[in-house]
């Protein structure tokens, strides 16, 4: 198969690395990519949601499968663009169709569906600068600390946790109001906190069978001990040492399984990966959110897991066969840990080169934000490469990591260096 990845990031990386150890891909494709998938595939300039540029491209190159990596197309309809044009329906996508990403494209149309299918979340209401009133309301029936969230796409930053009520309230008129997110924060999904441990649930579906891939934890503040400011995720350990067997039957059966029948009942067509956002409250467990596609960095742990061919799994996925497949883990923790640009995730600076890739043997190195310019690999982006590493244990796994940034260097690098210290 000739196959396109959309997306630039280290996801994207990871998805071409796996797949380019297939006999089944002849030609691999990565739109736009990044320095890491030039290495394994031909990076074309494209971006993610022009679509008719991506059309092009799947026709000038004979394209049999596109993998959508980030959100974005995916809720501005790629797989519907597709599906409507006779020169390219016969293409494979993995991902959801456009009503169905809406699971990532609203929190109110999540909720929504987490409440009508009976999945244990936490309780909610939503507002927009018409009923801000009612929120500061709402807001009052609540123990702190406050979960805000805007109910479109903001790049996970869309998401404020404040202890006072009054900055509650500030922060909910900044919002709605002032459109601290622009369009994004037009309406605002107000929730219950939930205290407990965070973990990542990632499951494959066909539309009607599914498979659960290894469980993963990322980390998402910026600093060491889970403080300041969310980012798009600092380092990230499969599997989750807490989820025992019990546990992750619960989640199976509370959580997985009602989520794909829901799917079906609710006519929403979906051939792709879904993200499921979970917490571990005692023993049981809650979703927090879904996406619509793996997460990042959670996807440079559980692929270099998967044993199996991945474009075999994903052939199963888009010809509706998923069921055959069996999937095959490997019994090894995997760590990552983020390398950023100093000053994310606020202001950074860019085209910084990255020296010592080359000196590292004991890991894999997943590139990010970062591109060839110059015949020299430059940071183009705030998460700008991702240090992956096997071991037999995850603190063994995290070292290894650790021993590996050792050998990287760019200017104002930074990581943080307690990744797994909840565990």
């Amino acid at each position: 198969m000739n196959i396109l990845i959309l997306g630039s990031g280290g996801r994207e990386h990871t998805f071409a690395w796996k797949i380019a150890q297939s006999s089944k891909c002849n030609n691999l494709y990565v739109a736009p990519g990044n320095s890491g998938t030039a290495e394994v595939a031909t990076n074309v300039n494209i971006a993610v949601t022009d679509f008719d540029a991506i059309k092009n491209l799947v026709l000038d190159k004979n394209i049999d499968m596109v993998v959508v990596g980030p959100e974005d197309p995916l809720v501005n309809g790629v797989h519907d663009y597709f599906l409507d044009d006779d020169a390219i329906k016969h293409v494979a996508i993995i991902g959801p169709q456009k009503v169905a990403a809406e699971l990532e494209g609203s929190k109110e149309f999540a909720k929504e569906f987490l409440y009508r299918h009976n999945i244990p979340t936490a309780a909610y209401e939503s507002f927009t600068k018409d009923s801000v009133e009612k929120g500061y309301a709402f807001l009052e029936t609540l123990k702190p600390p406050y979960v805000l969230k805007a109910d479109g796409l903001a790049a996970g930053k869309g998401v404020v946790i404040l202890n006072d009520l009054d900055e509650a309230k500030t922060e909910l008129k900044s919002m709605l109001v002032d459109a601290k997110f622009g369009d994004a924060s037009t309406k605002v999904v107000i929730e219950e906190f939930l205290d407990g441990i965070e973990l990542s649930c990632f499951v494959l579906t066909d539309g009607t069978n599914y498979k659960v891939l290894p469980t993963a934890k990322d980390y998402k503040r910026i600093g060491e001990g889970d403080t300041g400011l969310n980012t798009g995720g600092m380092g990230a350990v499969s599997p989750v040492p807490f989820a025992t067997e019990a546990f992750l039957n619960k989640i199976e059966e509370r959580i997985v399984k009602p989520t794909v029948e829901g799917l079906k009942k609710d006519n929403l067509p979906y051939v792709g990966f879904i993200f499921i956002g979970l917490i571990k409250v005692g023993d049981d467990p809650k979703v927090i959110e879904y996406n619509v596609r793996m997460g990042d960095p959670e996807t440079e742990v559980v692929f270099p897991r998967l044993k199996n061919d991945l474009v075999e799994i994903l052939q199963a996925m888009a010809s509706g066969t998923l069921g055959t497949i069996n999937i095959d883990i490997d019994e090894r923790a995997a760590t990552t840990i983020m390398c950023v640009s100093g000053g994310y995730p606020e202001a950074y600076e860019k085209g910084k080169e990255i020296t010592g890739i080359e000196n590292i043997k004991d890991s894999i190195p997943f590139h990010a934000g970062a591109q060839i310019m110059d015949g020299k690999i430059v940071t183009t982006g705030g998460r700008v490469i991702a240090i992956t590493s096997y071991g037999k244990t995850y603190q063994e796994a995290i070292k290894k990591s650790y021993q590996s940034i050792d050998k990287l260097h760019f200017d104002k690098m930074y990581y943080r260096k307690d990744i797994g210290f909840d565990l």
